[in-house]
This record gives structure tokens, C-alpha cells and sequence, in this order.
């Protein structure tokens, strides 16, 4: 109150100050109190993310043995590839065991007590975490606990000191281990079972509440039914800590175990999993909307299970937990008070539903019931979760996490992130499988029932009458209104309509790129070359408040989804109106008005504001306030708003809507954002926002970023009216011209114009990997950059702003000048005002600041070419004189103490320019002449290109004639791994994979048709003239865990290349790149916003993504918090230009600096960003032989260019008084802040984090001196620790076999050595021996069979060189992940058993047979034998698996040949050659994106047709002779090879099975061959 009150009277300062000791964030309460934390720095415990492998064992009888227990902890021992190590060897991230109570170990330590238990369901048991036994903490705590219990009535049997070994932790772990003890309890003779859990409960709720203040204590579980063993400690070492594990006295019939991967190094023994009731493998992307809203529906928390003790129950969400742990405490009280474990699940992580025509009336109903008062966990989810009765297990909506399982004929379930992680004999094995994508699986001990997704969730959908509650108490708001688009009756008139839109910041520039194509096709305007205006903050023109944030994207740690391919998780319909008891279920929960869309058109909201008389009381609250107030009147009327809604939420208005309609001479509109969030938080605050809904009615959203920033602080619903305005004349002002398209109506321009709005809210969502609007409602998945703390904490609590900026009285400021423009502008009789062009997105000479200006460009061309000294000064002075446009130019150099130093004394800047490297941009992106005259240079210089996502012409692989060598030193697999084989891989020093880019990060990439010539087809194995579409994920990458799988592939492959991760700077990027160190990259690249040469969307380009210096920065200093800095090399990009800026990279941590538009630039680019359009004047950005006739550019340029940044560079390093870049690198001594004249805005900003040195900190943490600690990396490689591949042992047998090393052995170092001679004279022996065949018995810790054994063949032969079985490889059991990667011709690999994920992946040739042993008891057909996002990028070769596959399968098959017996969703998603039979049931989306090659699908049920995406493909009957024997020749194959009883029956009745199978083709290919069909027909007349 004090704050608002301060705010209220004008008195509070808004800009930076430096965080006072009450400010500093508090440390995390669960990380160890020796965890380095430097909160003046930019690191932040909060965005800490973790991932892991986990899974479950039960006997579904409910017999209880040790085995269950053994079982797990084996299980976890063989997921130790989905952790992460310390050094020590020991210390892991954390893993644990929760099992059911141990009856017979327990009464064994009661009678040791001396005491007895009466009967097994009286014991209740409790596990402590003590920070120490000699902390006075200690014996608070248990005298807390002692007086809860008394006053329960609980009899307390005693402590039992737990039984540990030390010795089994590493020294991390047992210096920061917790002392651990037991309580042992027993139930009053009165209660019943349920009511001593709750009691027990209620108990540890009470003791965590009294205890907050006490860092490191905590209570992994206090339970009558389950107790939790986990430490931080790697699998093997847990069995061997926790002696208890090692008693037979330890039985069970439920074990959930659980391996973590974080992404810090930090000690957090509390974090590890599993937690009380469940453990989780993925993310909760929506987790801080997720707590938030919890948080305020506590308000409403009843129940009479609970009673008067109510309030113990709330403040569920503690600060500092993982997002996993939130989730646990929500399923707990959602148990315990009294849902099904089935049904709390599915309210909190439910399916996808709305588009699923196989699901009942009935259950349909039961998830729009949840939905009314229930948002989803929306991220990937991998779960398993008990209540010590019942095992269950589920996968989020898009099944994004695998969870394989196997049924034996004794009741023992087993269910893992991988099968095979325990061996069961197949014989005994009566079901395989693996859930989908919101599928559900539960088996209950106590009635041997196992029941699966559709049985378990028909069953809850009758539990209540929510079909008819949905149908009685629902109101649909198109029975009310039309939802069709119309012009309302009165219009704005144009002057008033100009005012407004001047007021609102709308411009000339926007109704020429933003808002046609929106009205045209329903799309968000397409831009590229990047973004070159200043940062909003360091504009000099009044920027919008929106420009000031920053969309969030998924990274590696969770993926983005595919919102165009993918549509069918997706959702933007959502319910206005006020929430129910989340505790109880009445029809009155689901009474919300259901919106379809949440993009209100006007007359849809003046039929909300309508609804009074239907239950529905609404309120208008003018978002303006009085321009006679001035920059002070801001904050004073946003308190009183605040005061106007919490007054109407009390007096029972459930719709709120704030509107600026009131804008006019004498009111200024609030900025939208601004209000939305500054209310919503209000609410928040005083624990009133389930109330109401917040309707945004803003005349500011016009665009496809705002409304998204609006729906993420809050807004339930916005109605667009100014843009909806605008759309309208620009419909008037095309009359007679038809520029946006023939006859286009008001009504139509603005339904397309709504469609372009939700396509785009979509999009920004799928960036997060969020599904549905409920969840992203409030989730803030932005960041801010300019904007000052108090304005954040009040009005956007919880954002992250590192660096502070304005406050409100400069945020008023800006809408003064706009609204001053708008309404003091006096404007002749009949005209209206004048727009204005600012320039934000083309370069306007009067407009914005752009770094690359005409005359610029101009001066940079002419130093290229001349490489005179004196032309390179004139280009650098031009691009300073600029202004502020980034955060680099807020700095100044600070010189050593000791003065300059002479230049020869300075490194030279040939050693310089071999740091350099020339960004991913991609042949077909670029011309082959621009992308060979980079390559050129930069290996002329030493530096290093990239080959981008494209592939590259082997025929550079080699030097030319004239001794150049045109081969990129670095290879990129990125998301569409177009290109990327064996032989691709292994020439390249440096693989890169690309996470993000820069220009549109969390997005997929596109290169248009036109684009698609001959040789980008063919290096791309695709389809001359159709358009190329990278998804937004890398499909085999939706977790670390699956990033270090994929840099495992690379370096199997590739021994003794080096690999990179690229990142975008985003707030949270310096843990996410710790993450990526842990998982063993080599190399971490931070890109800027700035960059991009390619087609992006507008919003993507401006919106998304955040400055290189801030996350440059903050990787450099988490990494050293860490203590992983010296393992990797850190780059960046994104707007590096000059020798200055490398200099500034460098003291903020670079060693490495990336070059991409001024690359380009430097061989002729003229930025007129036409590079999607294929027309490049200037042959640099075009495929077209036209176009590319005219590229001038050389490799000398470029050179040029890099050498005059090399020696100013040089030149700035001898003034500083430095010798070498590498003790500048990391040393931010070297800057300090430097105040701008006359930019008050600039001036607002704190770059003290950004200069924050850690080391210090650090070196106090750890005891050692701070010049002992490294800033840069000092590790040769980055390899990480992980079982020695078979494939070395392969190696090794093939060159036993040939004869060549009679005695060969497994090398000690499987990495980075050179190249083995030996081995290279047996595989040239091969063409001239006899075939070679090898047996192995595999487990599922054995990865990538035959990937480096395929890297070193096609070091020799290629990809297709070596002739079919010269190599045979057959295994028995269950292979690991990556089985076949990168496979080549010659090999063949038969797999007699089963297969994890990434089957096949990037295959060129070869073949992979997968087939059940012979006695196996299941019916392969019916089972699953193979994981998900098999043969990813397949380029070649065959494979038959004799079962089913995951999800995924073949997605982007661009030429491999398989049959299977059946797969998952999203089969054959973005294929674009090959051939694929699938001889039974396929999951839905099946085809997304289809392009090429063929599928033919035996549609077992009759359904395929509702499973097809048929945006791009066509389903037709096989009729073709052709066709036929193509499909009749794969399916004997498949019987010849694996013995198919499937294959076998239907060849048995060929004529039959033939009119059941579908031939799915691209619909461009289909119209091809019914033209054939037609010419051929009117040939034969």
C-alpha cells in the first residue's frame, strides 16, 4: 500500500536505481546455501529449467516384492545417458525412487525401537530433509512437527536416523547433503485410511507454512501410502547411498523412478524427483500463469474434506520450485480432496479434444466442463503418478515425450522414457506399446484392472451429469449474435477516424505492408534482412509500449509446435465469467459464455456488454485518462481503474472491459498493455481475479504481437475496433482498383483480417510450445527491455527486465506526443491528418534511425573494394554517427591502468580474423556464387563459413584447380535437415545445430518454390518448384536430454569434429546454454534480434528475440557460475559490424564473432530486402540465372571487410593497453556506461548486469582465488562421459575380420583423435572380401548402432559407394536410441527385439530390419517395436520394422523406403520423397505438409480419411498398374524379411487387401497425373 500510495502522489522515481540490499532477489530456497548467486548479474535461479528420463514398474496384482524395487533402480541406472554428470563422476542433477511403504523394512526398525505395528495400514511414515543436525534449526523444526502432531492425536513411534553410506556421493553432493531422518507414526484407531493421509497431510502443510523462514529444510514426503528416496547423486550411486534400498525387507508393488537433467550445475537436493505423488519428464511452458492463477483461486477454496483447516491447504505455489513440483502439489490436493488420480490428471494436463471425431458426446463434454474453470499445464509431459493404490501415466497433448511400456504375463508393467531399460524376456511379454498424445494408461494393485485412455476417461465422463450441465448452463455466444463479420452502422467519420489513428500510433507505413496482406490472404506481412532500428527504448519517436517487449520462444529445454501443421492441438476458444470452487463440481462451474474465437469483432462485444439478464453483469471502465493531468495523470488514473474494477468485482460484475474508446481532445488513451496488466495483476494481488474476465477493447491492438501481449497479461478477450476501423477504409479507399483482391467486401476484409489476427496469436503461442489461449491467457511469456522495475513490479509482476529503463511518466510522455499530434493538428475543412511514414520497417530518410542507411552502405561498398584504410574510417564514422541504435553503443571503453600500448606489441589481426566466421545462411537462400565466394574467403583467411540448412554440392568437398577451396567449414543441421547424410557430415571441422534464428526464433524456416531450382532440389532431396518449410522443432530434439542424444549422433558420426549449438539471446538463454554445456556441445553460438537475411514474418522479425550483448552477457555468467565456461567456446552475432563491436563481444565473453548481413553486404548486397522475392538486383540473395548473372562480388571483399574489422580491432585493443584477445575476452572492466546527450530515454537503462563481473562471487564461493578461474575455455573438447559406443567394438571385429589388426581393442579416447589409419586400409579391402557378418547381444544404453561405423565408410565411399551387405549386423535385445542414424549403403542392421526413438534418422542407404524374436507371445501388429521420429530426414536406404512406430514416422522422409504395421500421429509429416507402406491403423494429422513421395496405408478401420491432413495431399485408391506392383513388391519384401503374419495374410488374398489401401500422393502430383491420364485418353481415340 505504501508503493501505491507513493505512486498516487507523483513522488516515486521511475528510473533504474541500483538494487538496495530489501531488493535483492532472496535466495532459492531449494538450491544449498554454497550456491554461487550473484543477483546484481543477469543469471536468475528462476529460469532454471530441467528434463529427464524417468518411468514406473508395478505389479498390477499387488504383489509386493523386492524385485519391483530392484527393477526400478535398474531402470534408472540405464537412463543415466538422459542425465548429467559432475566431475567428480558421482554427483548427478538428482534421482530418486517413490515407492509404496516398505511394511517389513519399517517394522523391523519399530521393533528396533521397540515398538510394534498392529496392522500394515496404521503406519504412516515421513522423510526430513534437516538443513543440519547441528543447525539450531534442527531441533525447532522437530519440535514444530512434535506439537502438530500431538494436537492431531497422531502417535509419534519415533525418529529413525535414516541409514546412509557417504561414501557413495560425489563431493558436491556430500557437501551440500541434508541430514536425512525419518518419523515413523502411527493412525489413531478411529480414522479410516483417507482421513489419515489427509491428517498427515494437513500436517506437513501446517509445519512447511511455520517453517518458510528456514532455508534447506524440507519434507520430501509425509504420507501413510508412499515414501520418496532421492538424492543428488547419479542412479548407481543411489542404491548404494540409501542402505534402506539394499534391505529384502524393502517390497513394493509401485516404484515410479526418475532421472534428472538440469540446466545449472547448482546443488538442489529438494528438486529431485520424484515428488510426492508423481515425476515428470518435460516442461510446463505455461507454469507462471499456471501458479498465478492457482494462486488467486485459492479465494474460493471449500471443501468439507478440509473443513475449517482450509486455509492450511493454500499458498500451494512456493517460490523457487521447478514447475514440476507446482504440478505435483496441485494433482495432491486435487486427490485428497477428493477426485480420481484419473481425473485430477486430466484437469490439469488434459487432451487435445475439439478437433477428435473419435471421442463421445459425453467426454467431449467432460473436458469443456474442466475447461470452464480449469486452464491446462500446457508443455511436454511425460508423467507417472500413484497414489499408492494406483499406478497411471499420461502424455500432454502433443505427445512430445516418449513412454514406451510392456505387459507380462504375471502382471508386471513396466513404462520408461525407452524401452528396454529392464530386460524382460519377450516370451513373457504379452503387450508392447507406447501412449500417444493425451493418452492415459492406469492399473490399480488392488483390483488387478489395467485400463487404457478411451475405457479410463469414457468412465470419468459418466461420473457426472456434465453433458447435460454443459447443455443447461453453457451460453454459446453465437446463439446470440451471428459470428460473420459486419460493418457496424455508424462508422468513424475520417477526420475522427485519422485523429485516432494518429493518436494510436497507426501509420501510413502500416496501411501499406501490415495491414494489406492481412486483409488479402489472411496473412501477417512478410519481411526480411533483419531489423536495424534502435531498440524502442533508444528511439527518439514515441514508441508503443509493445515495442518495448520481447516474445519468449523454446529452445532446446521444451520445442515450439507447429501451428500450421499442427492445428489440431491448438485452440483460441475461451469463457467469459467468473470461476467456481476448483474443489467441487456443480453445474454451476460450467456457467461462462463460450467464445469460438477471443478476437471479438464490435458487435460481438455489444452483445457481451447485453448478457446482464443472463447472468453475465458487465462494466465499462474508461481507460483513458485527462490530458490536463499530464505525464503525472498516468499513474493516478491507473490506481483509480484498479480501484473501479475491485469496487465493481464487488458488487458482482464478472465481465470487466477496459476501453479507450473515451480517447478525445482533452482524454489520452493508457497504453492497452498497460492496463490490461497493471489491472490484472491488481486483481492478482488482492485475490480477486477468478471474479471477473478482462475484455480488452482497444483501439491501440492492430497487430498480431499487441493482441498476443495483451491475451499474455491477462486479457481473456480483445476487441480490435480501430483496426477493424482501418480495415474498413482501406477497403473504401481500393474501390474500383482492387489491390486487395476483386470485389473485396468491409465483411470480409475484416473476417480475413480476424483469421490473419488468430493465425498469428497461434503462432506466437506455438513459439512457447503453448496449445491452447486458456493456458497463454496470463502466462507473460515476454520480456522487457527498457522498461523501469517499479512499472514491472506493479504492472508486470514477475516479467523479467534486466536493465530497467522508463517509467510511467515517460510512458505517458509518449502517448502525450501522440496525442498531441492527433488533436492539436489543425486540419483544412475536408482533409484529415496526415499519417506519417516513421520508417520503423523501410528506410526512410526522415523517419527512424537505421543501421544500414543509403550512405552507409554506399561508403561500405567503396571500402570493399578499394581495402583502403581511410575508406574504412569514413564507413565506421558513418555508422557511429547514427546514434544509439543497440545496447553496444551505450558503452565506452575504459583502458587499462596502465596506459596504451605500442600496435606490434598487439596480436596480429591475421590471428584475429581466424576467430571470424560468416553466419548459416543457406545455398537457395543465397546464390551458389555468393555462398562459394564466402566459403572461399574464409578459408583463405583461416576463418570459417557455414554451410547453412541447405546441404552443399559435394563436388566442393575438394579443392579447386586454382587451389581454392570452396568446402564451409561448418555444416548446419537445422530443423528440416535437408541435406544432411553421412557423407555431408563427415566433411566438416564443425557441425552447428541450429535451435533458433535470430530473425524469427521459435519459428520454422521457408524458402519459397521459386526458389527451389534443379540443384537446390537435388541437394535438398526434394521437388523442383515446391516451396520448403523447416518446422518449428527439430523433431527429434523436445527436451536437453534429446539435444545430447543429437550431439551424441554428430559426434558418433564425426569423431573428430567439434559441435555447436546455436541459441537466440532471450532472457533465461544463459541457463539453457549451461544446459547445452552439460550436454556436451563444443561450441555455443548467442544470436542477436538483429539478424536475419531471410523471409520472416513483421512480428518476428521486430518482436522476438532480444540483443546479443544482453544474452551474451548472461550465458558468459551463468556459464562461469557454473563452472562450465572452460568447456565451450562461446560466439556471437547479430549485428556485429566493426572492430568496435567485436572488441565489445569480447569483453562481454565472445571468443568467437559471427558475420551474416555485413557479409553480404561486403559482396555487393544492396539491402533493398527483396531476398524471399528471388529478384536480387544484385545476384547475391536469388537462384534465378538471371539474377545471379549479375553477382559481382568477390572473395577479395570480403576479405577486405575482415580485415579492416581485424586491425581496428587491433587498434582499440593497443589504446586498452591489451596484448591478446584472450585477456580481453570476459573482462568487462574494459566498459563502463556512457551517458547520451539529449536522450533522456537512453539514459534510463542500467547496464550494470550486463557488466556485472561474476568471478569474484564465484571465487568466494568456492574458496579459490578469482585469477584461478577461467573466462574462456581452456578444455580441448567437450565430450562429456558416456558408455563406449558398439560401434567402436564393431570397428574393432571388422578389422579383426579382413585381417588387418589381428588384435584389435576398443580405443581408450573416442573422440577427437586422429583419423585411424588401420581402419581405413580394412574398409578399402572391402569391395574385395567376402561380406562381413557380426552378432551382438544390445541392450538400450547401446546408441547409434552402425553411425560411426556409416561416418567411416563414407569417408571412403560416400554415402551410396559400398555395394548392398557388404556389412552385416545382426543384434538381439533391445537397441538404443539412434539405432541405424546416418546409416550408408553396405550396411545392413537386423534388430531381433525392439528399437527405441530416432530409428533410421538421416539414413542415406542401407537397410534396418526390426523384428520380434520368435517365441515372442504378442501379436507384433498390434504392438509397438519402434519409438518415435523414425527416419527423420532419411535420405536413402530401406527399413522394415514387423509392429508398429511412435509418432513422427518418416517426418521428412525425403527418399528412404519403409513398411511398418503401423504408427502414431503426424506419419509422413513434411515427406518430400520415398516410399512408405504402413499395413494398419495410423494415428491423426497423418501427411501435414506432404510434399512428395508416396504412402500407402492399409486403412484397417475405415477411418484414415478422418486421420488425414489433407491440406497438401490426396488419398486415392490404388488403381494404377504401377502402383500396384510397387506396393505388392514392398509388402513381400516386408514378409520375406521379417517374416510379417500381417504381410503374409494380405498377399494371401491380394485382390481383397489391395481395395483397403489408400495411396496417399501430393495433390500437385496427383493434378499431374490426371492430366497424363487425360492426354493419354484423348491419345488413344
Amino acid at each position: 500500500m505504501a508503493r501505491m500510495l507513493l505512486v498516487a502522489s507523483g513522488r516515486m522515481c521511475y528510473h533504474s536505481a541500483p538494487l538496495s540490499s530489501h531488493d535483492m532477489p532472496k535466495m532459492n530456497p531449494f538450491y544449498h546455501s554454497t550456491t554461487p548467486h550473484d543477483p546484481l548479474s543477469l543469471h536468475n535461479l528462476r529460469q532454471e529449467h530441467d528434463n529427464c528420463g524417468m518411468g514406473a514398474l508395478a505389479n498390477i496384482h499387488g504383489k509386493r516384492s523386492h524385485e519391483i524395487l530392484s527393477l526400478a533402480l535398474e531402470s534408472v541406472c540405464n537412463m543415466t545417458h538422459r542425465g548429467a554428470v559432475d566431475a567428480d563422476q558421482k554427483t548427478g542433477d538428482g534421482s530418486g525412487i517413490l515407492t509404496q511403504l516398505p511394511y517389513p523394512l519399517f517394522r523391523k526398525a519399530l521393533k528396533s525401537m521397540g515398538h510394534e505395528l498392529k496392522e500394515d495400514a496404521d503406519l504412516g511414515v515421513g522423510v526430513f530433509f534437516f538443513p543440519s543436525a547441528s543447525d539450531e534449526s534442527y531441533g525447532k523444526i522437530k519440535g514444530i512437527v512434535e506439537e502438530i502432531l500431538a494436537r492431531r492425536g497422531i502417535r509419534v513411534f519415533g525418529w529413525r536416523q535414516t541409514p546412509l553410506n557417504h561414501a557413495a556421493l560425489g563431493k558436491l553432493a556430500l557437501a551440500t547433503c541434508p541430514h536425512i531422518e525419518h518419523i515413523l507414526l502411527e493412525k489413531p484407531a478411529a480414522w479410516d485410511g483417507d482421513h489419515f493421509e489427509r491428517q498427515l497431510y494437513l500436517t506437513r502443510r501446517e509445519t512447511e507454512h511455520r517453517t518458510a523462514d528456514i532455508h534447506g529444510f524440507y519434507m520430501p514426503s509425509l504420507s501413510s501410502r508412499l515414501i520418496s528416496y532421492k538424492a543428488l547423486a547419479m542412479p548407481a550411486a543411489l542404491r548404494a547411498f540409501y542402505l534402506d534400498l539394499q534391505d529384502p525387507d524393502y517390497t513394493t508393488a509401485i516404484a515410479l523412478y526418475h532421472q534428472r537433467f538440469s540446466t545449472n550445475t547448482f546443488p538442489a537436493w529438494p528438486l529431485g524427483q520424484p515428488f510426492r505423488m508423481m515425476c515428470h519428464n518435460g516442461e510446463i511452458n505455461t507454469v507462471e500463469g499456471n501458479r498465478n492463477w492457482m494462486s488467486s483461486r485459492e479465494e474460493f477454496f471449500s471443501s468439507p474434506v478440509w473443513g475449517d483447516e482450509i486455509d492450511l491447504v493454500k499458498k500451494l505455489i512456493r517460490h523457487g520450485e521447478s514447475d514440476s513440483a507446482s504440478l505435483d502439489h496441485c494433482l495432491e490436493l486435487l486427490v485428497l480432496s477428493g477426485r480420481s488420480l484419473e481425473h485430477s490428471m486430466c484437469m490439469l494436463v488434459p487432451p487435445a479434444y475439439r478437433h477428435d471425431e473419435e471421442i463421445s458426446d459425453n467426454l467431449r463434454a467432460f473436458y469443456q466442463y474442466n475447461r470452464s474453470f480449469s486452464e491446462p499445464w500446457d508443455g511436454p509431459a511425460g508423467l507417472a503418478y500413484t497414489d499408492g493404490t494406483k499406478l497411471c501415466a499420461s502424455l500432454d497433448r502433443n505427445g512430445l515425450r516418449p513412454s514406451r511400456y510392456k505387459l507380462t504375463e504375471d502382471g508386471l508393467l513396466y513404462l520408461g522414457s525407452e524401452a528396454g531399460a529392464v530386460i524382460l524376456d519377450d516370451a513373457k511379454v504379452i503387450r508392447k506399446g507406447r501412449l500417444g498424445p493425451g493418452q492415459m494408461l492406469s492399473a490399480n494393485t488392488a483390483t488387478g484392472e489395467l485400463l487404457f485412455d478411451r475405457e479410463i476417461k469414457e468412465k470419468m465422463a459418466k461420473q457426472k451429469p456434465y453433458r447435460q450441465w454443459i447443455d443447461e448452463s453453457r451460453l454459446e455466444l453465437n446463439q446470440f449474435v451471428s459470428p460473420e463479420a459486419h460493418a457496424p452502422e455508424i462508422d468513424f467519420a475520417p477526420l475522427d477516424l485519422s485523429r485516432q489513428q494518429v493518436a494510436h500510433a497507426i501509420s501510413l507505413e502500416e496501411l501499406d505492408m501490415v495491414f494489406p496482406p492481412m486483409i488479402k490472404g489472411a496473412q501477417e506481412a512478410v519481411f526480411s534482412m533483419g531489423d536495424d532500428i534502435p531498440l524502442a527504448v533508444l528511439s527518439h519517436y514515441p514508441r508503443l509500449l509493445f515495442t518495448y517487449f520481447k516474445q519468449l520462444f523454446a529452445q532446446v529445454t521444451n520445442p515450439p509446435i507447429d501451428p500450421i501443421r499442427e492445428w489440431a492441438v491448438m485452440s483460441l476458444a475461451c469463457g467469459l465469467g467468473p470461476e467456481r470452487n476448483l474443489l467441487d463440481e456443480s453445474p454451476d462451474h460450467s456457467r461462462v459464455i463460450n467464445l469460438d474465437s477471443a478476437v471479438l469483432y464490435e458487435h460481438e462485444l455489444e452483445k457481451i456488454k447485453a448478457l446482464t439478464e443472463h447472468g453475465f453483469p458487465s462494466v465499462v471502465i474508461d481507460a483513458t485518462w485527462l490530458v490536463s493531468t499530464g505525464a503525472k495523470g498516468l499513474q493516478a488514473r491507473l490506481l483509480e481503474i484498479c480501484e473501479e474494477v475491485e469496487k465493481a468485482v464487488d458488487s458482482q460484475v464478472n465481465i470487466v472491459i477496459l476501453s479507450d474508446r473515451g480517447t478525445s481532445a482533452t482524454r489520452v488513451p493508457i497504453p492497452s498493455l498497460l492496463s490490461i496488466g497493471t489491472v490484472h495483476h491488481h486483481l492478482h494481488r488482492v485475490g480477486k481475479r477468478m471474479r471477473t474476465s478482462l475484455v480488452l477493447d482497444s483501439g491501440e491492438i492492430r497487430d498480431t504481437h499487441q493482441i498476443s501481449c495483451a491475451f499474455g497479461f491477462g486479457a481473456t478477450a480483445v476487441c480490435p475496433y480501430l483496426g477493424f476501423a482501418t480495415v474498413r477504409q482501406l477497403v473504401r479507399a481500393d474501390a474500383g482498383k482492387n489491390k486487395l483482391g476483386e470485389s473485396m467486401s468491409a465483411a470480409k476484409a475484416m473476417s480475413n483480417y480476424r483469421k490473419a489476427l488468430e493465425k498469428g496469436v497461434l503462432k506466437i503461442m506455438s513459439k512457447m510450445g503453448i496449445s491452447v489461449l486458456n493456458s497463454y491467457q496470463g502466462a507473460q511469456t515476454f520480456e522487457a527491455i527498457g522498461i523501469g522495475k517499479e512499472v514491472v513490479d506493479f504492472s508486470f509482476t514477475g516479467v523479467s527486465s534486466k536493465i530497467g529503463g522508463i517509467g510511467y511518466e515517460e510512458i505517458a510522455q509518449e502517448s502525450l506526443v501522440r496525442h498531441f499530434a492527433a488533436f492539436e493538428t489543425q486540419v483544412p475543412e475536408g482533409e484529415t491528418l496526415d499519417l506519417g511514414d516513421p520508417g520503423y520497417n523501410r528506410y526512410r530518410r526522415s523517419g527512424e534511425r537505421h543501421a544500414f542507411s543509403t550512405e552507409v552502405i554506399k561508403n561500405f561498398h567503396t571500402f570493399v573494394k578499394s581495402g583502403k584504410e581511410e575508406d574504412y574510417e569514413v564507413y565506421v564514422r558513418l555508422s557511429l554517427e547514427t546514434g544509439p541504435v543497440a545496447i553496444k553503443d551505450l558503452f565506452e571503453f575504459v583502458p587499462a591502468a596502465s596506459g596504451p600500448i605500442p600496435l606490434e606489441e598487439v596480436e596480429s589481426f591475421e590471428s584475429i580474423r581466424r576467430r571470424f566466421t560468416t553466419a548459416a545462411m543457406s545455398m537457395g537462400a543465397l546464390s551458389p556464387e555468393a555462398h562459394e565466394t564466402l566459403a572461399i574467403a574464409m578459408n583463405r583467411i583461416g576463418g570459417k563459413s557455414d554451410s547453412g540448412e541447405g546441404g552443399e554440392d559435394p563436388v566442393r568437398y575438394k579443392p579447386y584447380p586454382n587451389g581454392d577451396f570452396a568446402r564451409s567449414y561448418i555444416k548446419q543441421i537445422a530443423s528440416g535437415r535437408f541435406g544432411v547424410s553421412a557423407f555431408y557430415l563427415v566433411n566438416a571441422d564443425e557441425l552447428e545445430i541450429k535451435m533458433a534464428q535470430g530473425a524469427k526464433p521459435g519459428e520454422g524456416g521457408q524458402l519459397p518454390g521459386h526458389k527451389v531450382n534443379a540443384l537446390i532440389a537435388r541437394l535438398r532431396n526434394t521437388q523442383p518448384g515446391v516451396q520448403l518449410i523447416s518446422p518449428p522443432p527439430h523433431h527429434d530434439i523436445y527436451s536437453i536430454e534429446d539435444l545430447a542424444q543429437l550431439i551424441h549422433d554428430l559426434k558418433e558420426v564425426n569423431p573428430r569434429c567439434r559441435v555447436t549449438v546455436k541459441l537466440v539471446a532471450e532472457s533465461g538463454v544463459g541457463t539453457v546454454a549451461a544446459g547445452v554445456a552439460k550436454a556436451s556441445a563444443d561450441n555455443i553460438l548467442i544470436s542477436g534480434h538483429e539478424g536475419g537475411t531471410g523471409a520472416s514474418p513483421l512480428s518476428s522479425t521486430k518482436h522476438a528475440g532480444a540483443p546479443w550483448e544482453l544474452g551474451l552477457a548472461e550465458a558468459q555468467q551463468t556459464l562461469l557460475l557454473n563452472n562450465l565456461r572452460n568447456r565451450i567456446t562461446l560466439r556471437t552475432d547479430g549485428g556485429i559490424r566493426n572492430g568496435r563491436d567485436v572488441v565489445i563481444a569480447a569483453i562481454l565473453g565472445a571468443e568467437q564473432f559471427n558475420f551474416g548481413t555485413t557479409a553480404m553486404i561486403a559482396m555487393g548486397c544492396v539491402y533493398v530486402r527483396k531476398c524471399h522475392l528471388n529478384n536480387c538486383p544484385v545476384g547475391v540473395a536469388t537462384t534465378d540465372p538471371k539474377f545471379r548473372a549479375k553477382f559481382k562480388g568477390t572473395p577479395e571483399m570480403v576479405i577486405n571487410y575482415f580485415d579492416g574489422v581485424a586491425k581496428e580491432a587491433r587498434q582499440i585493443m593497443a589504446n586498452l593497453g591489451v596484448r591478446t584477445l584472450d585477456e580481453l575476452i570476459g573482462r568487462p572492466e574494459f566498459l563502463r556506461q556512457r551517458e547520451v546527450p539529449d536522450h533522456p530515454k537512453a539514459n534510463t537503462l542500467d547496464l550494470k548486469p550486463i557488466l556485472r563481473d561474476v568471478i569474484p562471487v564465484l571465487a568466494e564461493a568456492q574458496g579459490v582465488p578469482a585469477e584461478s578461474l577461467s573466462r574462456i575455455r581452456t578444455q580441448e573438447r567437450n565430450d562429456g562421459i558416456a558408455k563406449p559406443a558398439l560401434d567402436l567394438q564393431i570397428l574393432a571385429d571388422i578389422k579383426k575380420a579382413l585381417g588387418v589388426e589381428p588384435d584389435a581393442t576398443v580405443p581408450a579416447k573416442a573422440y577427437g583423435i586422429p583419423a585411424d589409419v588401420k581402419l581405413a586400409e580394412a574398409l578399402a579391402l572391402l569391395p574385395d572380401r567376402a561380406p562381413i557378418e557380426l552378432r551382438y547381444d544390445v541392450v538400450n544404453t547401446d546408441r547409434n548402432i552402425g553411425t560411426r561405423l556409416s561416418g567411416r565408410i563414407a569417408e571412403i565411399y560416400g554415402d551410396h559407394g559400398l555395394a548392398k551387405n557388404t556389412i552385416s549386423l545382426t543384434c538381439h535385445g533391445t537397441a538404443g536410441q539412434s539405432l541405424g542414424t546416418f546409416l550408408v549403403s553396405g550396411v545392413r542392421l537386423k534388430v531381433i527385439g525392439e528399437a527405441n526413438d530416432y530409428v533410421g534418422k538421416g539414413m542415406a542407404g542401407g537397410e534396418i530390419i526390426v523384428m520380434p524374436p520368435s517365441d515372442a507371445k504378442f501379436t507384433p501388429s498390434t504392438n509397438t517395436i519402434i519409438g518415435n521420429t523414425c527416419l527423420y530426414g532419411a535420405t536413402g536406404g530401406q527399413l522394415f520394422a514387423y509392429g508398429r512406430a511412435g509418432e513422427r514416422f518418416a517426418v521428412r522422409n525425403s527418399g528412404a523406403t519403409a513398411v511398418i504395421e503401423g504408427c502414431g500421429d503426424h506419419g509422413c509429416e513434411y515427406m518430400t520423397n520415398g516410399s512408405i507402406a504402413i499395413l494398419g491403423k495410423t494415428g491423426k494429422n497423418f501427411g501435414a505438409g506432404m510434399s512428395g513421395g508416396t504412402a500407402y496405408i492399409y486403412d484397417i478401420d475405415d477411418r484414415f480419411y478422418s486421420r488425414l491432413n489433407d491440406e497438401m495431399v490426396v488419398a486415392l485408391a490404388v488403381t494404377r498398374e504401377c502402383d500396384k506392383a510397387e506396393l505388392r513388391q514392398l509388402i513381400e519384401n516386408h514378409h520375406a524379411k521379417t517374416g510379417s503374419e500381417r504381410a503374409a495374410s494380405l498377399l494371401a488374398d491380394w485382390e481383397t487387401s489391395l481395395k483397403k489401401f489408400v495411396r496417399v500422393i501430393a495433390k500437385e502430383r496427383a493434378a499431374l497425373e490426371a492430366a497424363e491420364k487425360q492426354h493419354e485418353a484423348a491419345s488413344s481415340r
